[in-house]
């Protein structure tokens, strides 16, 4: 699992983290990886935007050991599912893999369960409200793919078969 926004600070760490938060919740972290990247190098090796990592301690999420990257070429084929934030981190990805590896590559929003929105807006210019916007379109949609995958992967939590 490869959460893809612009410079890996703001959008893709906080669902970098919310949903490890929920594979850990449901113990499939042996299943499932979770990472992080951005299309541009513009942050490489910083930590996610305060902002960010305020809004999501406040809600229970730790971003604070995340670091932002440029995704890379054996990204493509080493994630089964790639998750753009907007229109636009999912054109760059298209123009960056491999034609086999385009069905990997979808809009994050499309496993929304109760939002109407495509895309996760980028909160970086903006207020703090714009993160808690941010971190309720990603709580929605992590739980959404998370749910997706159990069900098309024929996973169960551990956690609740317990």
């Amino acid at each position: 699992m490869l959460f893809v926004c612009t410079g890996n600070i703001c959008r893709s760490p906080t669902a970098h983290g919310v949903f490890s938060k929920l594979v850990q919740e449901q113990s499939l972290q042996r299943f499932i990886e979770v990472d992080s990247a951005g299309t541009h190098a513009y942050h490489t090796g910083e930590r996610p935007d305060p902002r960010a990592t305020a809004a999501a301690a406040k809600r229970g999420y730790d971003l604070k050991h995340l670091r932002a990257r440029k995704i890379d070429v054996s990204d493509f084929a080493k994630y089964e599912y790639i998750l753009a934030m907007d229109n636009q981190n999912l054109k760059d990805l298209l123009k960056a893999c491999m034609n086999s590896e385009q069905c990997r590559i979808q809009l994050f929003m499309d496993f929304t369960r109760t939002q109407k929105q495509i895309e996760v807006p980028d909160p970086y210019y903006g207020t703090q409200k714009g993160f808690e916007v941010v971190l309720d379109l990603i709580e929605d949609a992590c739980s959404g793919l998370l749910e997706y995958i159990c069900r098309h992967h024929a996973l169960a939590s551990t956690a609740r078969a317990s």
